[in-house]
């Protein structure tokens, strides 16, 4: 096992010690947050204040800003935990491109084994980062407002955040399989990097996207990753302001933020539950981890 452990230690530190990587794989929640400070939080203060329409002035500033700045928060996390796996695992192309592959599994270790140290690598890189990221935002808005979490709904976060970047990493172990250049993968990081705040309505709420863009768009599980934050970051806060409200809009402005910022997948007209989008993404999870097993079994069956 000494063995194992040293290599999922050097893939991690392919990672950590090349800083322009660990900038770059950091690209979409940065956009994201260039877009916030340019015009989205000016766009989600008038969604929050049409919700509420005659109301508004029944509500603390204060709450109203930190269901914004919550809605952000979300928005970074969900994308580090898509791009930050796929960069830990281009190391996988680049080993199979610099012939690195052939003496890895020239060692004793197993071959579930040397899947396993790629995989855990980019997990345990993606779960340090999403969390510093998450303690970061949370003590900055600490600083700013109440954002109304509690105890229990941080490490219910911290829990979907360690499940969200499994399910990446075991998605994206599948992807980087039928790359065989480091320019093929880097091209592909990319557009990943532009997509995954569409694909998790980060950019703009999958509610202004057509029919078939938003059930293609739920398909992935960590867009349900993205929903599943959304209700244990920000619901504390939309109950903060219904009891402002004090029930005299029938709790219609809660269901109409879940229904603009989407809290739950909907496909084939079925509306998902919390449960049943946690059960969506380890099912998918699984089935990724048995694909990449035995894709790096086919590419890797004559060394």
């Amino acid at each position: 096992m000494r063995g194992f452990g040293g290599l999922i230690r050097r893939n991690m530190l392919v990672y950590f010690k090349d800083r322009a990587a660990v900038v770059f794989s950091l690209l979409s929640s940065i956009i994201i947050f260039m877009l916030y400070v340019l015009f989205l939080k000016d766009n989600y203060v008038d969604s929050i204040a049409d919700a509420l329409g005659s109301l508004q002035g029944m509500v603390d500033p204060k709450d109203t800003d930190a269901l914004v700045n919550m809605i952000l928060l979300v928005g970074i996390i969900g994308c580090a935990m898509i791009t930050v796996p796929y960069n830990c695992l281009m190391t996988i192309v680049s080993d199979r491109e610099k012939n690195v592959d052939y003496d890895i599994l020239a060692t004793p270790l197993k071959r579930w084994q040397v899947i396993m140290g790629y995989f855990l690598a980019a997990t345990f890189s993606a779960i340090i980062m999403s969390l510093i990221l998450l303690v970061i935002g949370l003590g900055g808005l600490s600083l700013a407002s109440d954002f109304h979490l509690t105890f229990g709904s941080v490490m219910f976060t911290v829990l979907i955040v360690i499940v969200g970047t499994i399910s990446s990493s075991a998605f994206f172990m599948t992807i980087v399989m039928f790359f065989k250049s480091s320019a093929a993968s880097g091209a592909f990081f990319g557009i990943l990097s532009a997509a995954s705040g569409f694909v998790i309505g980060a950019y703009m709420p999958l509610s202004t996207f057509s029919d078939g863009v938003r059930v293609f768009c739920n398909l992935f599980p960590l867009s349900q990753v993205t929903m599943l934050l959304r209700n244990s970051m920000m619901n504390n806060i939309i109950d903060a302001i219904e009891n402002s409200i004090g029930g005299l809009d029938n709790g219609q402005f809660g269901i109409t933020i879940k229904n603009i910022f989407t809290f739950n997948a909907e496909i084939g007209g079925h509306t998902f539950s919390i449960s049943e989008m946690m059960l969506y993404i380890i099912g998918a999870t699984v089935i990724f981890c048995i694909l990449m097993v035995v894709l790096y079994n086919r590419n890797n069956k004559r060394k």
